[in-house]
């Protein structure tokens, strides 16, 4: 994926557009597919799983090596999520902005 490093939100942007044109589009053996057919509470089993693995990543690994793959699985898994429930980024930027 091609990104300006100047601007990370881009990378986020790119990888939820892939993610949304799969659920349009299914790709056959495609992962967000198979999340996607699975339905919500696979989704959340996911993005739970994901969340404890950071947890325990960075418990247990004294580098950022571990946290970092833990947590780029776990953003992936929430963008999932936010693609099934119809939630964009600009939901998101909103919703820390105002806080």
């Amino acid at each position: 994926l091609d990104y300006d490093a100047k601007n990370p939100l881009q990378i986020f942007e790119s990888v939820y557009n892939t993610i949304l044109d799969r659920k349009e589009h299914p790709k056959e053996g495609s992962y967000t597919n198979y999340l996607f057919d699975k339905g919500l509470d696979k989704i959340l089993k996911k993005v739970g799983e994901e969340a404890t693995e950071v947890v325990i990543a960075d418990q247990e690994y004294p580098t950022r090596k571990e946290v970092k793959y833990e947590l780029s699985d776990f953003l992936y898994h929430a963008m999932v999520l936010m693609a099934e429930k119809g939630i964009t980024w600009d939901d998101i930027t909103k919703e820390l902005a105002d806080r």
